[in-house]
């Protein structure tokens, strides 16, 4: 089982990914934006990023260049 998070401020798309992930045993957590999702990373430890990339805040590039 892996720790996912997935980084997404369209929360259809959010909901979806988890849906499916979660369907297959994993445990899926969310952030609604580029910011939020930085800081999840800094404070935990995932197996998988999925990222978009044009959010608000702070774009899916930037969050990859800072973690």
């Amino acid at each position: 089982m892996s720790k996912i998070l997935i980084i997404d401020d369209e929360k259809a798309i959010r909901y979806s990914l988890k849906d499916i992930i979660e369907y297959e045993g994993h445990t899926v957590f969310e952030a609604e934006d580029g910011l939020s999702g930085l800081k999840m990373i800094m404070e935990n430890d995932y197996d998988i990023v999925f990222c978009d990339i044009k959010m608000p805040k702070m774009d899916g590039i930037e969050v990859l260049e800072k973690a």
